[in-house]
């Protein structure tokens, strides 16, 4: 009698444990919708030290991109976990399967292509020489030679660097982060920085102490896209559909706006 009750017990507690368990949402899920089924949940990685795009306020993440992926996640029924980090790290991250993706000004380039894949294009940038505001020597690309080049690791900028430095005969120095560098030419320990041209024109704009210049014509036209893990054409395809959602219906021109006082188009 005592071997049926342990039994019985046994095996209530086996079917709590396996409805506990049933209630909890696993890493991909969120809470249930109105309808009873999971809401699906994405972690996105960004480079929370890039205004315009993305940048802390108040103890919230905010910006273009910031505002763009959750607007794009209200309209295609997704949840949004954003997860800060340098950027450098950011599409290791994604091939190692710790995010499902990426929003951070990330330029869309041919080797980049190789590691993960990439929502239509959602922003025109393009690189800019940025020089201390008292600097007369540079105005050009050709003016490198001799010079200290100051920039973050990881960037299409960095690539644009070194290609500028070898050709030219200037030195690098790698920084973590966009402030770092910003600094460097701020304070005269490097001679010029390279920079998107929206984020250096808005830190111009809203700092006055900023003491830099942006010099010379655009470097190139980047466009910035949102970076995923390979294969995941599912989150693709819902990045591009809600892209176009938020293009048709004004949301997309009022976010770039809210920052930029213009459109990206």
């Amino acid at each position: 009698m005592k071997k049926k009750i342990g039994m019985i017990a046994a095996a209530a507690m086996m079917a709590f444990t396996l409805s506990a368990c049933g209630s909890n949402n696993t890493g991909d899920e969120a809470a249930s919708g109105n309808g009873g089924e999971a809401v699906k949940k994405y972690v996105f990685g960004t480079d929370a030290t890039y205004p315009p795009f993305e940048f802390e306020k108040d103890g919230k993440y905010v910006g273009i991109d910031i505002d763009l992926l959750n607007a794009i996640g209200e309209v295609q029924g997704f949840e949004v976990e954003i997860k800060p980090m340098d950027f450098k790290g950011i599409i290791p991250a994604i091939t190692a399967g710790q995010l499902d993706g990426a929003i951070a000004g990330i330029s869309i380039t041919d080797e980049r292509k190789q590691v993960v894949d990439f929502s239509e294009a959602y922003y025109e940038a393009g690189l800019s020489l940025i020089v201390h505001k008292d600097n007369t020597e540079i105005d050009s690309p050709e003016d490198l030679a001799g010079k200290v080049i100051a920039i973050k690791k990881g960037t299409s900028g960095a690539v644009k660097a070194e290609e500028l430095a070898k050709q030219y005969g200037a030195e690098v120095k790698y920084f973590d982060d966009s402030p770092a560098m910003y600094q460097e030419v701020a304070n005269k320990n490097a001679d010029v920085t390279i920079e998107d041209f929206p984020v250096i024109s808005y830190k111009i704009a809203v700092d006055p102490n900023a003491n830099l210049k942006i010099v010379g014509d655009r470097l190139n036209g980047d466009f910035y896209g949102i970076a995923v893990d390979k294969g995941n054409s599912e989150l693709v395809q819902k990045l591009n559909d809600g892209l176009k959602t938020l293009k048709e219906n004004g949301k997309y021109d009022e976010i770039v706006g809210t920052y930029l006082g213009t459109t990206a188009e």
